[in-house]
C-alpha cells in the first residue's frame, strides 16, 4: 500500500509517494512547489499570512493527488523554517484547521535520527556503518544538520545556519565585488564551522556522508565517480578545482559551462566552501554524497518500519549523547553514571508507588547524567546553570517539553523547590510539573548516596514493607557518614510528596 510524505522546507514544499518494494521504497510520485517560508522566517522572524495561504493551497493540491493514488497514510513534516518561526504554533494550528493535516515539526535530533537510520538501511551490505566513526550531515535550504556517530551511537547533533536560502539572503544584503562577496561568504561559513569545532567530541572521524536536496547540481559540476548504486565520492582536489573555477567565472559562464539555470549557480560557491570546511575540520580527503532526501528517509522509516539495531533505540542513543555532553563539559562521568544507575534502581522500586510512567525513567536517567553540567560555568548555583544548558540542547528525538522536564529535574537535584519565579518549570503543564517533583525527589536521594563522588554503593535495594514506608538497603564497605547525612537532608521532598517515611540501612558486612 502506498504512503506519502509532505516535507515543508525552507524554500519549497515537497510531496513524495512511495510503496514497499523488495525490502526498500519505490517512489511512484515526486512533486515540488516553491513556497519560500524561510525567506520570511530568517528575515522577519515569522511566516506571513500570504505564505500561510500559499502553504494551505499547496497542501490542498497534494491532498487531491494523494486521493488519486488512494493514499490514506500521509506524514507531514516541518523543518528549520517552521521550527524557527515566532508564529510556529499559529502556523501549525492554521494548517491543521484548514487542511486537516498535522505537521510534525522536526528538531535537529529528529532529522539526524531519520537520516542516520536510513543510511544504515541503504548501505547495508555495502558499507560497515556500525563499525565506523561517521559525520553525517543533511543540507537543506535553511540549515545544515550534523550528527557524529561512534560505531552507530550518536555522540552529538547540531544545526548550523547554512543553506542555499541563507546564502542568497546574505549576498542580497551586502554590496561588493564578486571577489569581496566570495570572501564574505567564506568568512560567514568559516564562523559557523568555528562553532561546530567547539562542539565536536574527541573522536577520529572515518568518513563524511552528506545528504542534500541539490544532488543534481553537484553531479553536473563535479566530475566524480559513482562509488556504488547508492552514493558518489567527491575528493578535496575536485572541490578545490571547482572553487577556483567558480571564483574566476561569472554566474552566466558557470550556467553555460555546466548547463545549469543561472539562479541555481548562486549557491554553488558557498556549497563548495562548506565541503572544503568539512575536509579541513576532519582531515578526511573525500566526502560521500548519498542519493536520497530527508523526505525519502522519513517515508522509509514510516512505511518499512525499518528494523533498527539496538544502536537506534531511543534511550541508548540519548544516553550516548548525554555521555558525550558530559565529556564536553568536563563532568565527572563516573559520578554521573553511578547516580544514573542508583536513580534507575530507585525508579524501578518506587516508580509505580509514585505513579510515574515508563517514559519518565528516560528523563530521570538523562537528568542524572547532566545534573552537574552547570559546574562548567560555576560551582555556585550550578543547578541553575545546568537547567539553562540542558534547556538549550537539541536532544535526540525529544520535544521541547521533554527537554524542559529533564532540565527542571536536573535543577532541583539539590534543596531548592520549584517557585513561581522559575520560568522553565512554570512553562510546563500541570502533570509535567508533578512529574518533575517526583523525579527530582528520586534524583536527590540518588545523588546523596554518592555525595563524595567515590561510588561507595556496591548495591542498592528498595525494600517495601507491609506499610507505605520504604527502606533502602545499601551494601558498602566504605565510610558512609557523608552519604548518610546527605540522605537525611535530601529525603524530605520524597516524604512530603508520598506521605511515606523512607529510611536508610547500611549493610557493611555483605
Amino acid at each position: 500500500m502506498a504512503s506519502g510524505v509532505i516535507d515543508i522546507g525552507s524554500n519549497s514544499i515537497k510531496l513524495l509517494i512511495g510503496e514497499p518494494s523488495d525490502g526498500d521504497i519505490m517512489i511512484i510520485e515526486s512533486l515540488k512547489n516553491v513556497v519560500p517560508i524561510g525567506r520570511a522566517t530568517f528575515l522577519k522572524g515569522s511566516i506571513s499570512q500570504e505564505l500561510i495561504n500559499l502553504t494551505i493551497n499547496t497542501l490542498e493540491k497534494y491532498k487531491k493527488i494523494l486521493r488519486e493514488y488512494n493514499v490514506n497514510q500521509v506524514f507531514v513534516i516541518g523543518t528549520t523554517a517552521v521550527r524557527e518561526a515566532d508564529n510556529r504554533n499559529i502556523f501549525v494550528d492554521t494548517v491543521r484547521r484548514k487542511t486537516g493535516l498535522e505537521i510534525d515539526v522536526l528538531n535537529v535530533g529528529d532529522i539526524v535520527y531519520y537520516i542516520d537510520a536510513y543510511i544504515s538501511h541503504k548501505l547495508k551490505g555495502t558499507y560497515p556503518v556500525h563499525n565506523k566513526n561517521l559525520l553525517i550531515a543533511e543540507m537543506g535550504a535553511g540549515s545544515l544538520d550534523i550528527s557524529i556517530l561512534k560505531k552507530g551511537f550518536t555522540l552529538m547533533n547540531t544545526g548550523l545556519a547554512l543553506g542555499a536560502l541563507r546564502f542568497k539572503q546574505l549576498t542580497g544584503k551586502i554590496d561588493g565585488s564578486k571577489e569581496e562577496l566570495a570572501e564574505a561568504v567564506h568568512e560567514y561559513i568559516e564562523n559557523e564551522f568555528r562553532y561546530l569545532k567547539t562542539r565536536l567530541p574527541r573522536l577520529h572521524v572515518d568518513d563524511i556522508f552528506l545528504i542534500d536536496e541539490n544532488q543534481d547540481l553537484l553531479k553536473a559540476i563535479l566530475p566524480s565517480k559513482k562509488v556504488s548504486t547508492n552514493f558518489f565520492q567527491f575528493s578535496v582536489n575536485e572541490v578545490d578545482k571547482v572553487i577556483t573555477e567558480l571564483t574566476e567565472k561569472t554566474n552566466e559562464e558557470v550556467a553555460h559551462d555546466y548547463d545549469l539555470p543561472v539562479e541555481n549557480t548562486e549557491a554553488l560557491l558557498p556549497y563548495m566552501v562548506v565541503l572544503k570546511m568539512f575536509f579541513e575540520l576532519t582531515g578526511i580527503p573525500h566526502v560521500y554524497i548519498l542519493e536520497t532526501s530527508l523526505a525519502e528517509a522519513v517515508l522509509a522509516n514510516k512505511v518499512l518500519g525499518l528494523e533498527l539495531s539496538r544502536r537506534y533505540n531511543k534511550s541508548n542513543q540519548l544516553l550516548s549523547v548525554a555521555h558525550s555532553i558530559c565529556e564536553q563539559y568536563n563532568v565527572n562521568i563516573d559520578h554521573s553514571k553511578h547516580v544514573a544507575h542508583l536513580a534507575k534502581v530507585l525508579f524501578e522500586g518506587l516508580g509505580a508507588q509514585l505513579g510515574l510512567e515508563e517514559r519518565d525513567l528516560l528523563y530521570l536517567s538523562l537528568a542524572a547524567y547532566l545534573h552537574d553540567i552547570g559546574k562548567f560555568i560555576s560551582n555556585r548555583a550550578h543547578h541553575k546553570h545546568s537547567e539553562y544548558i540542558i534547556s538549550s540542547l537539541n536532544l535526540f528525538r525529544l520535544t521541547d517539553e521533554e527537554i524542559k522536564t529533564i532540565a527542571c529535574v536536573a535543577r532541583y537535584h539539590r534543596r531548592g523547590d520549584p517557585q513561581r519565579s522559575h520560568l522553565v518549570y512554570n512553562s510546563l503543564s500541570d502533570d509535567r510539573q508533578i512529574a518533575v517533583q517526583k523525579l527530582s525527589a528520586l534524583l536527590r536521594i540518588a545523588n546523596a548516596l554518592d555525595h563524595a563522588h567515590r561510588q561507595k554503593v556496591q548495591e542498592l535495594k528498595v525494600l517495601n514493607g507491609t506499610s507505605d514506608d520504604v527502606t533502602l538497603q545499601v551494601d558498602s564497605r566504605d565510610n558512609f557518614l557523608l552519604e548518610k547525612n546527605d540522605f537525611l537532608e535530601k529525603k524530605e521532598l520524597f516524604e512530603r510528596i508520598t506521605g511515606s517515611r523512607i529510611r536508610l540501612v547500611i549493610n557493611e558486612s555483605f
